[in-house]
This record gives C-alpha cells, structure tokens and sequence, in this order.
C-alpha cells in the first residue's frame, strides 16, 4: 500500500505584482514541502495575477512571465517537488492561458488552456485562445532565458498528461470543469488518476455549493484524486477571488481551505492512498468504456509522488480515511466576510490612509459602515494571530513610524485611525438619522463629523434665482415636478463634492499625510432601477455593496446586530428607507419604495428575470403573470413589469457611471464588462408593451388575494 501526499495553493497574488507574485508562489512550494508534499498546484494565472485585462495583449506581460518563471526554476524551493505554475504564454504567435509543470529545474510540459470563460465578468477569448488539437501536442521552442537556466530548447506543448513511476497526472484548468464535456472524464478513463485545477473563480453570493458539487461529481463516478487551486482576493478589480482550495478523493471532499481569509498565502495538504482510487475504479461498466477510450500523449517523468511505505506513525495519522463536510457561509456571513476582505486588499495595496463614507442613517450607508468594521475585526483577529503581513499594513495604512510598536488588535480603535464617517444634514433631515449615524459610528469608533450644508444648497438655489429670476420650489410648496427634482439633486450632488472635500483633508487635519478613499453605498436594486442622483454621493471610489441587493443587506444587519455586538443596528431595521431630500409636513415623509412605484422585493424578482434568466419585457410577463397569478390581475402584473422596464430604461445611462463596486449578485447592472447593453433605448417599448397588452386582456383573472397582502406574497 503506497500514500500520496497532494496539496492544493490559495494564494493572494496582484495583477502584474511581478515581484510580490513570485515570492508568495515560492513561499506556497516552501510550506508545501515542508509537509511532505510531493505535487503543488497553484491558482490560474498565478504568476501574471488572473485580472491583467488587456495587459494580457502586451509583450512585457509574456516577457516578465517568462523571467519570474525562470527565477522558480532556479530556486531552491522546487527541488525534488511536481510543481503546476500558471502563467501566459505565446506559442507560434498565439497567446495561451497555460500551466507549465516543472520538475528539478526541467520545463516537462507546458499545456494550454481549451475552453474559455467568456460570459459574464470573464473575457478570456478577448487576450487568449483556446488550443483546439485535442490530444496533441506539439514542440514549444523556449526563450533564450529559460534555456540559460534548464538547458532545455523544446518542450512539449499541448493536451498531454504526466506520467509519473506511480501514477497519471492530468491537468483541467478552470472553466473546464463547468462544460458539459469536461477533459477530466476521458482522462479519467484513459488512466489519469491525479487531477488538478488551476482556477481563477470569483465569489458570488450562494455560488460556491455549485461549484463544489461540480468537483465531488467530478470523481464520483469516475474516480481518482482532484487538487482544486483558486486564487483568493482582489487583485485589482471588482472582482474578490474566494480561494476554497480543495482536495476531493472519489467524490468525497478531504479538505479545504477557508473562502475568505487576509493571508496572503494559505496551503492545503491531504495524505491519500492511491489504491482507493484503484478500487474505486474495479467496477466493470467503468473498465469497458475505459477499455475503449481513446489515449494521451504522455509526459514521463523519473520520479515518484509516493513513498514505498509509511514513513512514521505520522504517516498513518495524516492518511485520510474519511471524508467531512463541506464547510458553507451563510449568505449573511458571506457578506460580512467577502467585501471586508476585498477592502482590506484594496486599502493597502493603494497605499491610501484609510475610507471616508457619507452615513446618513439609512441602511444602505449603515451596511457599508458595518463591512467596514467587519474589515477591521478581521484586521484585529490576523493581528491577535501574529500575522506579521497584516500588522504592517495596519502600521503603514494608520500613520504610525516605523520603530512602532503598536498591534491592532482592538477593531474599534483601528477604525478610528482609518475609518471616517460624516452626517451631511439639511433642513430636510430628520433627528432620527442623525441620531442614528452618530450611534453607529461610536459603535464601531470611526472618526465621525457631523455638519449641516443647507448655506450651500441655499447659496447654490440663490445663484440659479439671480441668473435666471425665478426661484425653483419643493412640491410641497407648489413648485413643479422639475423644480422639486433639481431641488433634491442639489443636495445629493453637493455631498459627493464635500465627501472628496473632507476625504482629502481630514488627514491633514489629524496631523496624518495622504489622503481617503471615498466609499459609495448604492445597492443593486436602487442602481437597476437608476434610483439614484447621477453624480451624488453614490458617486465614489469604490462600493462595496454595489452588487448586493437591499434583501440581503437588511439579513446582513439583523446578522451583524447579534454577530458584531451591535445594538444600534436594530433602528436601521426598523426605519422606512427614506432619501430625506424632501421637507417633511404633517401629511408627507418621503420613502423610497413609493418614490420608486415598486418594492425592493419586487426589484429582485425584476434584475433576476432580467439579467439572470434573460427576460425582455415579454418573457419577464409571462413568467410573472404565473408566479404572481394568485395574488394580482395579469393586468397588474402587466403594469408593473412595464413600469420596471420603463424606469430601467430611461434610467439606463445612470449604470454607465456606476462606481467600481464589488461583484457580489449575477444580476448586478454594472456596465463595465459585467452586463453590457446599450444605455439608450426606446424607453416605450411600443413593440414588446403592446403585446403583454394583448395578452394581458386575454388572460383570467385568477388572484384571491386581498391588495394588501400583496406586498407581503412578491417578498
């Protein structure tokens, strides 16, 4: 009986971060010999960074690959150990996504990626194509620069596998796995019993289940050993990469690593036994098609991933015999854990001194205030834990000198050196939002300003009166629907010019240097909608709830209430969501849902159909007219669908200036590379309405439903 030991890599790597990728792809090899480890698999693209974009089009991006490819193999580190590193490469004048496998400073093979991610926020065939020779390969000519360090001319280049004394290696990269045909099962059949893959998979919310019943189905019926590598953090971009490494064996997941973390190199390790894949297979329907199956080209290696026998007591303990429970975040947790950490990385790799955030009292900027705090526990537990990386940054990121001594280690102290929140008040702001933001922000110790603005909303209102002579009026007052607009843009706008105001000055008047990075706080359902003043404060740096929806934000509040130790938070759940941009009488309070003439539930439904499930106006009223057919009319149901598609459009030229915001819903409205649709439409829709009204007259009316149990079925 032979074991293998098997390790899967996370690793926090930047895009075109030359220099700080190679030394955590070393440090990764470092740790995973030092357990014993005879094959290490590393993320996709590990050594560019998976988000280079159009970098990946330049020839610096393939040259410098190449000399952080030729630095590994000279390293130390790599010496009697499998290694699969990801990296660019051009073969005859066609760029490739590729893993090279080395072995003791030897290139063996180099093996291109064959199905593209291309949907979505993946635009792989944009910089790469796929190689299309199955089960061929071909001679890849090397850089002089490699050959002065392996000797080597050529390597094979192409779909091929590594044959080892002990076993079969064979290599899926990523999307691989999610086709209808993936390449593990005629490898599989053709005696591969190791496979890995290199993965450059982002978070979404509730999407890693699916990912990990793909890689257990993967080996159930097939059989044999998967090493899942996935990158983790942001590397520069919208996107968090949530890690999860994984070792399966036979469909039964034997290891993972965590999907959020702050570290910067985290390693996965499992002993397994080869000859439970071996018997895993003996089944007799398996070995007739395996008998028939077509065959790879192999690689040999004179090398062995397995010992004759167990080394030591250790040896028996490490082997895995049982398998554990995928671990799972709830959705809450998810969004405590995912955006904090993609704050984290993109606060200290921009070398600023912290995050300013408008709070007004309302959820949206309460949730945003909250992953921020979240963010600074995370900081204060890798601080408790001794991470060193992490102390610095905190050190470097809150002004303190080098000869320091202080550890982060209290989260609300930390968020009072580099959080900032500020209360923008006018006349039209109530006592209870006020109130409410300054008790956060004592809550969670950010550095809070309270102001009103209403000289400067007044000062502007006068100067349009003096250039034109005539004084725009709130409704209320009698003015019209255009005035009463323009009077609330004013105050919305005007926050987005103090919020890079105060951001670029607070520090300077703290005593610090540098300056804030502005924080948004739209969600999904108000950016679909466009319900939202072009240009005001949602207008930011970054926004971490950009892609998170106002359903999941509130079950994100009511979690960190209790999680988080947060009280306060309970008002924030209690309070109608309110812009406050209007004068409020003893007859009228403004409230989002009844600005926007639909509810935030309903908006869900609305992105989902649209986005997800690639609704037009039509499609999206025929689902509905189904799903809410008990409780509205199909014409009810018409109206709202058509009043949804009529707001989005008109409204659509908003989400081209949406501020960059984490990716966290498949039904978000970005429109940089996520959903990409043009931003002037025929906002009518004469075609497609006409025709939901021609069946909408045709159709029963089947609701029983009393019309104010509406509201409470669409949730």
């Amino acid at each position: 009986m032979g074991h293998l030991i098997t390790v899967a890599t996370s690793l926090n790597q930047w895009a075109l971060d030359f220099d700080g990728n190679l030394e955590r792809i070393l440090e990764s090899i470092r740790i995973a010999k030092e357990r014993g480890a005879t094959l290490r698999v590393g993320p996709e693209l590990e050594i560019t960074g998976y988000g280079c974009l159009d970098h990946f089009l330049e020839g610096d991006t393939i040259l410098h690959s190449w000399e952080v490819l030729a630095k590994i193999l000279e390293a130390e580190e790599v010496e009697g150990i499998l290694c699969d590193i990801g990296m660019p490469v051009i073969h005859k004048n066609v760029i490739y996504n590729c893993r090279v496998i080395i072995h003791d400073r030897k290139i063996l093979h180099i093996r291109p990626k064959m199905w593209m991610a291309n949907n979505g926020n993946y635009r792989e065939l944009r910089y790469f194509t796929p190689w299309q020779k199955h089960r061929q390969v071909e001679d890849h000519y090397l850089p002089r620069i490699i050959h002065a360090v392996t000797g080597q001319t050529k390597v094979p280049f192409g779909d091929a596998v590594v044959s080892t004394v002990d076993t079969c290696i064979g290599v899926e990269l990523c999307e691989e796995l999610f086709t209808p045909a993936s390449p593990h099962i005629l490898m599989g059949l053709d005696g591969v019993e190791i496979f890995t893959n290199s993965s450059g998979s982002h978070h979404e919310l509730r999407k890693l289940y699916r990912r990990i019943e793909l890689i257990k189905e993967a080996t159930l019926k097939l059989g044999g050993v998967y090493l899942y590598a996935n990158q983790q953090g942001c590397d520069g971009d919208r996107l968090y990469y949530d890690g999860c490494a994984m070792i399966v064996v036979n469909g039964k997941v034997i290891a993972q690593g965590s999907q959020f973390s702050l570290n910067d190199v985290e390693v996965v390790t499992a002993t397994v036994d080869l000859e439970d894949v071996r018997s895993h297979r003996a089944v007799s329907s398996r070995s007739m098609q395996a008998a028939s199956a077509e065959r790879y080209n192999r690689i040999e290696v004179d090398f062995a991933l397995s010992g004759d026998k167990f080394d030591s007591v250790k040896d028996l303990e490490d082997l895995v015999l049982h398998d554990w429970e995928p671990k799972y975040h709830k959705p809450e947790e998810e969004i405590a854990l995912g955006p904090a950490c993609w704050l984290w990385d993109y606060l200290r790799r921009s070398r600023t001194q912290g995050y300013f955030l408008p709070l007004s009292g309302g959820i949206d900027s309460c949730a945003t205030a909250t992953i921020v705090f979240s963010m600074c526990r995370l900081v204060a537990e890798a601080a408790q834990r001794g991470n060193q990386h992490v102390i610095a940054d905190a050190r470097r990121i809150a002004g303190e000198p080098e000869d320091s001594t202080w550890i982060p280690t209290d989260p609300r102290d930390l968020a009072n050196r580099i959080f900032h929140t500020c209360y923008m008040g006018t006349e039209n702001s109530s006592v209870d939002t006020r109130k409410r933001a300054k008790e956060l922000a004592e809550a969670i110790g950010s550095y809070h300003t309270d102001l009103n603005m209403d000289t400067l909303v007044t000062a502007v209102r006068n100067l349009f009166a003096f250039v034109t002579g005539v004084k725009p009026q709130y409704r209320v007052h009698g003015g019209t629907n255009a005035e009463n607009l323009a009077l609330q843009n004013i105050q919305a706008r005007l926050r987005m010019v103090l919020a890079y105001l105060f951001a670029q000055l607070l520090p300077w008047v703290r005593g610090r240097n540098g300056g804030l990075l502005v924080l948004g706080s739209a969600n999904v359902d108000e950016s679909l909608r466009g319900y939202f003043t072009k240009y005001d404060c949602s207008s930011a740096d970054i926004n971490p709830i950009g892609a998170i929806s106002k359903v999941d934000l509130k079950r994100f509040i009511a979690y960190s209430k209790d999680a988080f130790e947060l009280p306060v938070l309970q008002g924030f759940l209690d309070a109608v969501p309110t812009a406050e941009l209007e004068p409020i009488t003893e007859t009228y309070v403004q409230a989002d849902e009844a600005d926007m003439g639909m509810t935030y539930d309903e908006l869900s439904v609305f992105g989902r159909l649209r986005k997800v499930d690639k609704c037009g106006p039509y499609s999206m009223f025929t689902k509905l007219v189904h799903e809410w057919g008990s409780f509205l009319s199909p014409l009810q149901v018409a109206e709202k669908v058509k009043h949804f598609f009529f707001e989005y459009a008109r409204n659509r030229h908003k989400m081209t200036t949406l501020t960059p915001g984490y990716h966290a819903e498949q039904y978000s409205p970005d429109d940089n590379r996520f959903d990409l649709r043009p931003f002037l439409y025929p906002s009518r829709f004469p075609w497609q309405f006409r025709k939901i009204d021609q069946l909408a007259t045709k159709l029963p009316d089947r609701s029983t439903v009393h019309p104010a149990e509406v509201k409470e079925k669409t949730e």
